[in-house]
């Protein structure tokens, strides 16, 4: 099932107090990107993130998920309605993100 573009919409909302804050559509789902690094995606109506330890910190009682086949867990975000923590957890996620690869 694909994602909608109403609730990519909605999480961005809730984002928008973030710079920088892009996506990227893929195959039905979206890739969100925090200054250039990927931080989680939208995938099945579901805001999911990396796993890494800011994250666990700040939601440790998240639920992993797989977004599609084949793809390593990542933590769900159950708390979209508020925006304060999502702008909180991306910015505590944000260190511990790998830098984009660079392009040959």
């Amino acid at each position: 099932m694909a994602s909608s573009k109403e609730y990519l919409d909605f999480v961005l909302e809730q984002l928008s107090g973030l710079e920088d804050i892009t996506y990227r559509a893929m195959m039905g789902e979206y890739i969100l990107y925090y200054q250039g690094r990927i931080v989680g995606g939208i995938y099945d109506d579901r805001f999911l993130v990396k796993d890494v330890s800011a994250a666990r910190k700040k939601m440790p009682d998240a639920e992993r998920e797989i977004p599609y086949e084949g793809a390593k867990e990542m933590l769900l975000v159950d708390n979209v309605e508020n925006r304060e923590f999502l702008e909180e957890l991306l910015k505590d996620m944000f260190p511990e993100l790998p830098a984009p690869k660079k392009k040959k």
